[in-house]
């Protein structure tokens, strides 16, 4: 049997996505370097797309099975982009690239 859950509070989820929106758009036009702002645009992303995820998907009521599918893609994609950056770096450093 499923336990019932609280209804998540909506507009607490709405604020928290405004603000990081907000975030995103100071780090774009903040004077920082273009690393650190690459940086902080993934990271407030990633905390948008969690919120996302977690509440209006409902990830965050379900089993721990479904939360474990569903952080497989991004697992896949870092080890992907992990096993594949020698072989581009290397192409770019020596100039092999096409």
């Amino acid at each position: 049997m499923e336990e019932a859950h609280e209804a998540p509070n909506y507009m607490v989820i709405f604020y928290w996505l405004f603000g990081l929106t907000v975030a995103e758009l100071a780090a774009a036009y903040a004077p920082i370097s273009k690393a650190l702002m690459i940086a902080a645009l993934v990271a407030l992303a990633i905390a948008k797309a969690s919120l996302v995820a977690m509440y209006f998907m409902h990830l965050r009521f379900e089993n721990r099975t479904l939360a474990l599918i569903a952080l497989t893609p991004p697992v896949l994609l870092v080890m992907f982009l992990g096993i594949t950056y020698p072989d581009t770096a290397w192409r770019f450093l020596s100039g092999v690239a096409h």
